[in-house]
């Protein structure tokens, strides 16, 4: 068996060798003493050999738990700097549609600015439809007038003067009547395009098939529904896309076709009764046409408000949540341009439907031939009618040259 050999044991046991043979002083063990200069010192009556020291599993667990929260912590510091980087981005990208929107506007008031009120006045006379309503202001603005005259001014009318004043203006307003008329002649050439237009379209027509070709009728059974139906009369192309055209674009064409023949009736080509039919007959249109004008009226004016309300909502509910102009400049900048659209669209409709409620009180009175206030009740309907189209019909024009001005 191998021994240990300790440092100067040798030298101190040496020379009390003898004592261990002592039987006095053998139960006794002098240990040796403590040196300083040894790393490692071992109790020789030890039976076990020396162990090698080990790190606790506890501590091991301890430095695995930290090691994984650090990781963790730093993968949350990445994706919160990550995110943050996005959101900036995203508010830089924010901003600079902001800023674009902004110049848009700028542009739009600039270019607002350049359009003159003559400039929009020659685009409306170059049309027969502007000189229509400049036309129209000037008559009734006669009309309204003799009515002041007559009733409130010079209730007398006993000068010579006064007699050749309303002689002149009578003139003038039975001659831009006239004028009125022969400028919307052949208008009823924009609703017999539309008619016809329909031929070109698939499936616009009931002459177009829907059915295959094996289930399509035979030449013998199509001459026979033919003259079930009418004979080829029926059967032609043009009278065929009359009969599938809309109402209201019926409604147009006779009017337009009755207003001409009470023109030419005037004009002395045609017999009067024949142009007082077609008049009647022509008001009777008109009637119509407004009816269907105000439902329609009705229905866009409808679909507006609901637009608006939809907007104002989003805004609102945007508003209890926190976010304002500042903090969601885009979205607040968008919804506004667009309830400001929709504010002046429902503004014309609102125009529109005031200008069709005095057309048919115009034309109540000669439809169904009430003789109380008539003079009256006609004339300011009638200058109220053609103030609002002819405002309709300037910001029209009006529109279109900033559109221009925009672009250029």
């Amino acid at each position: 068996m191998s021994s240990i050999s300790f440092p100067h044991l040798g030298d101190e046991m040496g020379p009390s060798s003898s004592s261990q043979h002592d039987p006095m002083q053998a139960p006794f063990y002098t240990p040796p003493a403590f040196d300083m200069s040894s790393s490692f010192q071992m109790n020789p009556l030890s039976a076990h050999p020396p162990r090698t020291p080990h790190t606790s599993t506890a501590a091991q667990s301890h430095y695995r738990n930290m090691s994984m929260s650090i990781s963790v912590y730093d993968e949350k510091a990445e994706e919160e700097q990550d995110g943050e980087t996005v959101k900036a981005d995203k508010a830089e990208v924010d901003e600079d549609e902001v800023v674009e929107l902004d110049e848009e506007d700028v542009r739009v008031k600039e270019a607002e600015k350049l359009v003159g009120a003559h400039e929009v006045w020659r685009d409306m006379f170059v049309t027969s439809n502007g000189r229509d309503k400049a036309f129209k202001l000037m008559q009734y603005s006669i009309r309204v007038y003799l009515l002041f005259h007559s009733k409130i001014l010079f209730r007398s009318g006993k000068s010579a003067w006064q007699r050749e004043i309303v002689r002149r203006l009578i003139a003038a307003k039975n001659g831009f009547s006239f004028t009125r008329k022969m400028l919307i002649m052949f208008n009823w050439l924009a609703p017999l395009s539309q008619v016809l237009a329909q031929q070109t379209v698939p499936f616009s027509s009931s002459g177009s098939s829907l059915m295959p070709h094996s289930f399509t009728a035979t030449p013998a059974s199509s001459s026979k529904s033919s003259q079930l139906s009418g004979g080829p009369f029926l059967s032609h192309p043009v009278l065929r896309a009359l009969l599938s055209a809309p109402p209201p674009v019926l409604l147009e064409l006779v009017n337009g076709l009755s207003d001409d023949i009470y023109s030419l009736s005037r004009l002395g080509l045609i017999g009067s009764k024949l142009g007082e039919r077609a008049a009647r007959f022509a008001d009777w249109c008109w009637l119509f046409t407004t009816l269907v004008g105000l439902v329609e009226n009705g229905v866009e004016l409808g679909v507006i408000e609901g637009l608006q309300r939809e907007v104002q909502s989003r805004a609102y509910k945007e508003s209890l949540s926190g976010a304002t102009s500042k903090s969601q400049p885009k979205t607040s900048k968008i919804d506004d341009r667009e309830l400001m659209r929709l504010q002046k669209k429902n503004y014309w409709l609102q125009a529109s439907r005031a200008k069709l409620v005095m057309d048919l009180i115009f034309v109540s009175w000669d439809i169904f031939r009430i003789k109380g206030w008539k003079d009256t009740v006609q004339s300011f309907t009638g200058l109220a009618a053609a103030v609002l189209s002819s405002a309709k019909l300037y910001d029209k024009y009006r529109t279109a040259l900033v559109n221009k001005a925009l672009t250029s």
